[in-house]
């Protein structure tokens, strides 16, 4: 079950240094990529920098929308990462094309990724000159979510190991978050 997180504390669901899906959607369209390099920024209002490559159709939806899903897929969803990781969604739904389920956000349009460990809707704040030179995007934490069997009320708190979530070193290498 999916329980809110205050949003003082949204840092926490990605302070880890996991690999992420950065789900977006704009007039009718959507899509989802890994990001390997996202990171917390601030606390009050919490704000997210995470690198979006200038080639991918999730950058034109995010800077065409203003809104994006930060989720931290778990090791049960590592094949789906490597998947949507690895091809464009600009000429296929890449949703259907992998039965990824989702559900909808609660204040941005972008859709929440079934099955993860963590989800941050974001808002960007714009900030053209660092995007085009660094494709570096920063956003707005205004919903932070995580999966209640993976938190004990302060951090994450892995019961099963498939809810762990994963860090990706390199070449399709991936490890999972160990024990605190």
């Amino acid at each position: 079950m999916r329980i809110e997180v205050p949003l003082r504390s949204a840092y926490k669901l990605i302070n880890h240094g996991p690999t992420t899906l950065i789900s977006s959607a704009h007039d009718g369209r959507r899509n989802v990529m890994a990001a390997a390099w996202v990171m917390a920024l601030d606390f009050e209002p919490p704000k997210l920098a995470a690198v979006i490559a200038s080639s991918t159709f999730t950058r034109e939806l995010v800077v065409a929308s203003g809104e994006f899903v930060v989720q931290t897929p778990t090791l049960a969803q590592r094949a789906v990462t490597i998947a949507v990781g690895s091809e464009s969604g600009r000429d296929r739904d890449k949703f259907a094309a992998h039965g990824i389920a989702t559900s909808a956000a609660s204040r941005v349009r972008a859709p929440l990724i079934e099955g993860c460990a963590a989800w941050l809707e974001c808002v960007r704040i714009a900030e053209p000159a660092m995007e085009e030179r660094y494709d570096l995007f920063v956003g707005e934490v205004v919903a932070a979510w995580v999966e209640s069997e993976c938190w004990d009320g302060r951090g994450f708190a892995f019961a099963r190991d498939e809810q762990r979530t994963i860090h990706h070193l390199a070449g399709g290498v991936f490890f999972a978050t160990g024990s605190k």
